[in-house]
Parts: C-alpha cells; structure tokens; sequence
C-alpha cells in the first residue's frame, strides 16, 4: 500500500492524505465476528468526564481480534483483508479448514489465497504463530504474549515489530519497538513478521473535521486559559506558562516519570529504551 494525496480543490484537501486502499475488502465485515462497541464519551461509570477532548465520532462495531492463536495445527486460508475502525493495524479474515472463522491482524506481505497454521512446526513466514522458543534467532514478530495462553498483548500496532534477539534458559531475549530489552517466558507464542499498515504514520489527517470523524474533539491548550482555569494560564501577553508543564489539576507531565519503579516486571528490563 502507498500514501494517495489529493488535487488541491480546497485549502483541506491541499494537505490531506489516506493510505491507497487497493487490494482490500470493498464488503462489510464478517457478521458473526463484530459486536457492539458502545462509547463513553471520556466519561466513567458515574457519567463524570475524566478524559477531555473526547466525543462524537463515526459509529463503529467491534472486530473480534484472535490475539491467542490457539487453533494449533489447523491451517486456516486468508480469505479478505479489511479495513478496522478500531485500530491502526489492518485485520486479516481466515478461514479454517474445519470451517471456523477468525480475524488476526495482517502482518505485512500477506496476501489473500495465503494459508496460514500456528503451530510449533510451522514454517518461518509471515502470519504463522508459535511459541518463541521455536523461532530462529533474529526473527522478526509481532503479537507478543507476556504470559502464556493470555493472548498477544505487545506490538500490535501498524508497521510495529520485535525481535528475538537471544535465547536464556527459560526465558527470550526480545528487543521491542521502543529499543527496550526485555525477557519474556519462551513458551509465549508470536506472531512472525511485522504488522502491516506501514504508512499509517506518514498519514496527513489534512482537516479538523477528519479528526471529529475518530472521536477526537478540539484540545484547549493549558497557556490560552485563565489562571482560575489552568495552572499555566493568565500572564501578560502571549506567555510561555512560567512553569514546567503540568495537567488542569497541578500533576507534571511531558517527561515526568509515572511508572513504579517497584513494579513486579521490571526484573524483565535488561536495557531500558532511554539509557540513564
């Protein structure tokens, strides 16, 4: 796929862009694989708002992702590629020979008509799953389970990949997109290769009308407010804020530190992302 720009018809269109969509499903999604998906609207069970610039936004259903890839030894034909409203990645349906039918995410260079098994024996190639005791060092995955059974639950993101990069006892040695190294139990399965989507970033929302379509409303920035309003707010002119960044309510943000460092996984980080 390739980012298509548009004629420049309007200030919006000059600068807006969409990822070329050849190739997919021009049908709706499989029917029995979607359910509801109900929004909140950034507010909590109690009906408060506790995330701002929430609202509004296209209707939506839930793709039924298969995260655990647990049909072991059952090969499955890649029948559509779809588009997916909820996640940046697109879905892949299979069908399996049993007749089941299940949705994955499309690593990139899967193609329809490709078959597809997660299985300890299957071949090194993009979309088959297995443990990552089972893969080649080097190989480049996605999909990544943290605990066994649970379902992939890192690098699920377009054009997202990991890598194995050594093999300790038990444990995998797996550098993530962030350039974090972590050890991660070698019986948690993966998906191989690198999610597709590639271009996703290099898209150009080009308008603010195309944000109000994905839910995102307009952001108010902390330093345009009055003082009774925001921390940074109020000041002579156009100010700079007169402190470090910090939320509505005081808290510091942009570079401040809000993992545990007592938190129980941290013995699994051999190297952070940022050196200290």
């Amino acid at each position: 796929m390739a980012i298509k720009k548009f004629k420049p018809t309007s200030p919006a269109r000059r600068y807006m862009s969409v990822v070329n969509t050849d190739g997919m499903s021009k049908d709706g999604p499989e029917k029995s694989l979607t359910k509801p998906l109900k929004r909140s609207g950034g507010r909590n069970n109690l009906g408060r708002l506790t995330v701002r610039s929430r609202g509004g936004g296209a209707k939506r259903r839930f793709r039924i992702i298969d995260f655990k890839r647990d049909k072991i030894g059952v090969p499955a034909k890649v029948a559509t590629i779809e588009y997916d409203p909820n996640r940046s990645a697109r879905i892949a349906l299979l069908n399996y020979v049993d007749g089941e039918k299940r949705y994955i995410l499309a690593p990139v260079g899967l193609k329809v008509g490709d078959t597809l098994l997660s299985s300890p024996k299957a071949e090194i190639r993009p979309g088959n799953s297995m443990p990552l005791k089972d893969m080649p060092q080097g190989t480049v995955v996605h999909n990544l389970e943290l605990k066994k059974g649970k379902g992939g639950q890192m690098v699920r993101s377009a054009g997202a990949s990991a890598q194995i990069m050594a093999k300790e006892g038990k444990y995998v040695l797996v550098r993530l997109p962030s350039g974090e190294l972590r050890r991660i139990f070698s019986e948690c399965r993966a998906t191989i290769g690198q999610v597709g989507n590639v271009e996703h970033s290099m898209v150009s929302i080009g308008k603010a009308g195309r944000s109000r379509w994905l839910g995102r409303r307009p952001h108010t920035r902390g330093v345009a407010m009055n003082p009774v309003d925001h921390p940074m707010g109020g000041g002579e002119g156009k100010s700079s804020g007169g402190r470090h960044p910090c939320t509505p309510w005081g808290i510091p943000t942009k570079g401040r530190k809000t993992r545990n460092p007592r938190k129980p996984s941290s013995r699994f980080i051999v190297s952070r992302r940022k050196k200290k």
